[in-house]
């Protein structure tokens, strides 16, 4: 039977690492939290005069460096001063250079949330009127690349060492004390462990690439480091780290000296000490995620910190228990069955605290039932939820399994033993032989009564005497020999005892249902990584609506006709002007230049400008690109604000006929 399993075992593995790498390649875009709500320059907006500082307000607290903000002139020349400073609130401004020429300049940005998430972005504005501009700043995004998903995979690895190490620890202290012997288990604790240190010193080194620059070459520069270890996310790793050198003294404790204790007194003052003692480290373990992401930013941070605790250490009691109890059964010589029912009455306790805490933690991201459906933080908070469901099942029917064996018949060993042992046989015949041939020696030394031939009588003893191991180098061979018995028995009564236990259908059972939710636990790891580097519902929204009302005015697609007639003989036509979504900000524009029966006019050219005469802003000018006869078209047609806008089109017919023909419209 175990041999059907394992080929099952390393296709759900290979399944799962698979669906795992897949979740995480599609998390690195989803970095940023922090999202810009307002600007001044507006973004698209065209200002009569040069201002004297830009200002940038986010949806939260950043941290901010001298360089985070630059202001480019359309040849891509910095015009700023390179000193960044705070307004109050969440607002931050940088100095401009005075005698700014006119036209578009392009403002970047590249800061870090307060819950440790880098962010960037770029938007334009314009001085006197739009014009063209050198600036790309489509690659302006940061913590993806090659950097990104290193450090995407650290985090996933670091939550995974510290369930198992959480998990491993509290199972084999609550539920099970003798598998402190358990060489499997110690080797699962141990890898957690080594994988959440590893993971915790990578993240450290990364980042400060990860926020800044992106490149390989900066993972090992020291200045960068330095500056990490300034930051509120430097601190909380650091401090990882030294309370992880606390639980390397609480590993050797526990699968050391705990495991050697026999007074049943002293043992169980131990393990109050190693009770109390692991859970201030598992504690202080979960704070430094606490204190660094989600919970230490938005509202009550107070509350918000001490919940995320307690929801990360119910999941690292449940999900890792759940990976110590699979190598149990699995590699463990025997387990207890009162064990498994303790591990089901934590783990009940554990997803119990789990509801509570996840309730108060999806309110405080999402904030409506909307963002619960409308956001990707919310559609991956429902992937969640459903995993849970899903193991919360497969848990009821592992509680099933456990019932029933708890219910079975203990099989006595001695029985067992007596049936299937070689061993009673083996050791009487070795027992046996080396008395016998002693006894015949004698009587070969001392009786005149031997059959044997004369003269042969101390040849036949000595060889008797070597065969079955007599004198000093006997000794030493039956020494070796009752080795290899001893090894031989030690590995028949193992295969005995993997027999019996893969025999045992209710055994099996469980085995079964506990891989079923340990699968589970793996995808459901997976989306969690995601969800804490995805930008919170509410502040999604928030940052929405905050752009609606400013430099996204809601709108409908505008069209309008506009007749022209250039005076030539061939030079009537329709002008159609399309402008999508016709509200503030950028534009799709589409052109058709059409003859009175309603054919494409093959003309040279055609130009487009917008004016706001309420405000005094305009004409600004357009000039769309040909792709097809009588079909021209631009996009990113930037319209500062909302208004009656005077939308002139000027046709060219021909080398000297050209006209300008103009209509009213409302844009935003």
């Amino acid at each position: 039977m175990s041999q059907t399993i394992a080929p099952r075992v390393r296709t759900l593995l290979l399944l799962l690492l698979a669906v795992t790498g897949a979740l995480l390649a599609g998390a690195a875009p989803v970095s940023a939290h922090a999202a810009l709500t307002g600007s001044d320059p507006q973004q698209g907006a065209v200002v009569d005069e040069a201002p004297a500082q830009v200002s940038l307000t986010f949806s939260e607290q950043v941290a901010m460096s001298d360089d985070s903000v630059r202001v480019l002139d359309p040849k891509g020349k910095r015009v700023d001063t390179g000193k960044t400073s705070g307004q109050g609130g969440n607002s931050y401004t940088v100095k401009l250079h005075s005698g700014l020429p006119d036209g578009t300049f392009t403002v970047t940005y590249q800061v870090v949330s307060a819950d440790s998430h880098p962010v960037s972005g770029a938007f334009t504005f314009s001085i006197g009127a739009p014009s063209k501009t050198s600036v790309a700043v489509s690659g302006q995004e940061v913590g993806g690349g090659v950097v990104g998903g290193l450090y995407g995979f650290a985090r996933y690895v670091s939550y995974a060492g510290f369930i198992l190490l959480v998990g491993g620890s509290a199972f084999v202290l609550a539920c099970w004390q003798r598998g402190t012997g358990v060489q499997a288990v110690q080797r699962l604790v141990v890898s957690g462990w080594l994988a959440l240190t590893g993971a915790t010193l990578a993240m450290l080194m990364l980042r400060g690439s990860y926020t800044g620059s992106g490149k390989v070459g900066d993972i090992f520069d020291l200045d960068l480091l330095s500056q990490v270890l300034q930051t509120k996310t430097g601190a909380a790793l650091v401090s990882r780290l030294l309370l992880l050198a606390a639980a390397a003294l609480f590993i050797a404790v526990l699968f050391g000296a705990y495991e050697k204790r026999e007074d049943e007194e002293e043992k169980n003052d131990l393990t109050f000490g190693l009770a109390i003692g692991g859970f201030v480290v598992a504690a202080g373990l979960a704070a430094t995620w606490a204190m660094a992401e989600h919970a230490s930013t938005g509202l009550q941070t107070g509350v918000a910190m001490p919940v995320d605790v307690l929801h990360l250490l119910a999941v690292a009691v449940w999900l890792g228990g759940l990976s110590t109890l699979l190598v149990a059964l699995y590699r463990a010589p025997s387990l207890e069955k009162s064990a498994v029912q303790r591990f089901s009455r934590v783990a009940f306790g554990s997803v119990a605290v789990l509801v509570v805490t996840g309730i108060y933690q999806s309110w405080r991201q999402l904030g409506s039932w909307s963002a619960l459906t409308d956001t990707w933080y919310g559609q991956l908070l429902l992937i969640k939820v459903g995993l849970v469901v899903v193991l919360v099942g497969i848990a009821w029917v592992s509680r099933r399994w456990t019932a029933r064996l708890a219910q079975a018949p203990t099989k006595t060993p001695a029985k067992t033993s007596a049936k299937t042992s070689p061993k009673a046989p083996v050791k009487a015949s070795v027992g046996a032989s080396t008395p016998k041939t002693s006894k015949e020696s004698k009587t070969s030394k001392g009786s005149k009564g031997s059959k044997g031939p004369k003269g042969t009588g101390g040849r036949t003893d000595q060889k008797e005497t070597a065969s079955t191991g007599g004198g000093d180098g006997g000794s030493a061979g039956g020494g070796k020999r009752a080795t290899q018995l001893a090894r031989q028995r030690a590995a028949v009564t193992t295969a005995r005892e993997k027999r019996l236990r893969n025999a045992d259908p209710l055994r099996s059972g469980l085995r079964r249902s506990v891989l079923a939710e340990a699968g589970v636990a793996v995808v459901l790891l997976a989306v969690t990584t995601v969800l804490t580097s995805t930008e919170p519902g509410r502040t999604e929204e928030e940052a929405k609506a905050a752009t609606a009302t400013t430099s996204e005015q809601p709108g409908e697609a505008l069209s309008l006709d506009i007749p022209f007639d250039t005076g030539s003989e061939d030079g009537k036509g329709i002008a159609r002007v399309e402008l999508d979504p016709a509200r503030v900000g950028g534009n799709d524009m589409h052109v058709y230049v059409e003859r009175p029966n309603g054919k494409a006019f093959d003309i040279p050219e055609v130009k487009v400008a917008f004016t706001l005469k309420a405000k005094d802003i305009g004409p600004l000018p357009v000039v769309p690109d040909r792709i097809a006869t009588g079909h021209w078209t631009a996009s990113g047609v930037q319209i500062p604000m909302a208004g009656t806008w005077q939308i002139a089109v000027t046709v060219r017919t021909s080398d000297i006929d050209q006209v300008t023909v103009d209509k009213n419209a409302q844009i935003g």
